[in-house]
């Protein structure tokens, strides 16, 4: 029989495609309320907060950049854990993903955003006023990104770059108007309170892991990976400190008395009430870039599944022109709208911070179980130095911070991935029977 051609997905992303995708998906709504929120809690001492979090995210990529230089198909955590543990687990994990944590918190995002240009048209606190716009927004994103794997990672990469220049340019002239007794640390917060308060900030670097799901699209991945994604981790990193301590230097003790828009704040002290409509603008533009760049990325978890005979396989479909998985792009989409046009899914949202959390868990698991198979361990690629040590000290870190999760959310994800399973036998005993 002779064999029919079959459209293939094109790698065409390279290093610094990957780190602004990183830094794009990571540095969404959070980063402009951030400052007040940790200084409420620790007050001159929020570099500690960072300084932690920054160091359990590194452990966690550690383990990300060592499994994805050799598991390279698309898919990035789900490829990761379905390769170690199985298509039940694999499964679990990518709707977990796709669903729990991505599509939930992108369409609060969304939200959010229509929120925020009420600001300058109050139509926007209508619902039919609403509903045409997140149709219209996400129908652009859908094309953007059925178009091509390159148009939608330079969409991403133009929107990280649109919204980093206003914060860089707010950093730069902050620094010069800092005042030394501002940052002075007279007292250190309880172990518990820099806990606490590390464990909501943590989430603010959520997103850079979404930024491996186009691993089969990454130019040389065993290469790229590592180096793009811990580009990616240090610039956050780099960003949130800074954008920290010019806030504290600057507005000092008051900081944490401007909840709502520290950054707006911060940018009205320094140049006047342009630089908060600046800001104001800089706070959409990065709503629109996260989103658009969670368009790319999470949208190839229901391809990646699909091809896996896990989901319909309509959604692995590859478009024979632009080599892109457009139904995967287009049903998620569609998926996004549906869930923000609801509004009232506030109940759900909680499922989305402990989402990360155990996708992380089963990663770092991944990678070890996969370290001690002869055929992965043998295979070319980045390998963390120090022997087991990192994952280790990652598994510690991601269970201490799962210690903190409410029984409410427990309940959610058992209920979540009963209905998953539940879901997989079902769809293995119809393909069965096809």
């Amino acid at each position: 029989m002779q064999k029919t051609t079959e459209p293939a997905l094109k790698r065409e992303i390279g290093i610094l495609g990957l780190a602004l995708n990183a830094i794009n998906l990571t540095i969404g709504a959070g980063i402009f309320v951030l400052p007040a929120v940790v200084a409420q809690n620790l007050g001159r001492s929020a570099f500690i907060a960072y300084l932690l979090c920054g160091l359990l995210v590194i452990l966690i990529m550690l383990c990300y950049a060592e499994i994805g230089s050799r598991v390279t198909g698309s898919g990035g955590s789900y490829a990761y854990v379905e390769k170690a543990f199985g298509p039940l687990a694999g499964f679990l994990i990518n709707t977990l993903f796709w669903f729990g944590f991505a599509a939930l918190s992108n369409a609060a995002v969304v939200n959010a955003l229509a929120d925020m240009l009420a600001i300058w048209y109050q139509g926007f606190t209508s619902f039919y006023i609403r509903i045409p716009f997140f149709i219209a927004l996400y129908g652009l994103l859908t094309y953007i990104n059925i178009r091509g794997v390159k148009q939608g990672s330079q969409f991403a990469g133009a929107m990280c770059l649109l919204k980093l220049t206003p914060l860089i340019l707010l950093i730069v002239v902050g620094v010069f108007s800092i005042s030394a007794g501002n940052l002075t640390v007279k007292t250190i917060p309880a172990i518990k309170t820099i806990g606490a308060t590390a464990l909501t900030l943590f989430f603010a670097f959520g997103g850079i892991e979404t930024a491996l799901n186009v691993s089969g699209e990454i130019k040389n991945p065993r290469s790229t990976i590592p180096k793009g994604i811990f580009t990616g981790v240090f610039g956050v990193l780099v960003i949130y400190m800074l954008l920290q301590l010019v806030s504290q230097g600057v507005l000092g003790d008051s900081l944490a008395g401007y909840k709502e828009a520290p950054l707006a704040s911060l940018a009205i002290r320094l140049i006047g009430p342009v630089g908060g409509t600046i800001i104001l603008i800089t706070a959409v533009v990065s709503m629109l870039g996260m989103i658009g760049g969670d368009v790319l990325a999470s949208s190839r978890l229901l391809f990646a599944a699909s091809t896996d005979k896990l989901l319909p396989d309509v959604l692995g479909r590859i478009h024979p022109k632009f080599a892109t998985p457009y139904m995967a792009v287009a049903a998620y989409s569609v998926i996004i709208v549906i869930l923000a046009s609801g509004g009232g899914f506030k109940q759900l949202a909680t499922l989305a911070s402990s989402s990360v959390l155990i996708i992380y868990l089963a990663v770092v698991l991944a990678m070890i179980k996969l370290r001690f198979k002869k055929e992965d361990a043998a295979a070319a690629g980045f390998k963390i130095p120090g022997g087991m040590l990192i994952p280790i000290l990652a598994v510690i870190s991601i269970c201490w911070f799962l210690y903190q999760v409410t029984w409410p959310e427990v309940k959610a994800m058992w209920i979540f991935f009963l209905l998953c399973t539940a879901f997989y036998f079902i769809n293995q005993s119809v393909r069965k029977i096809k």
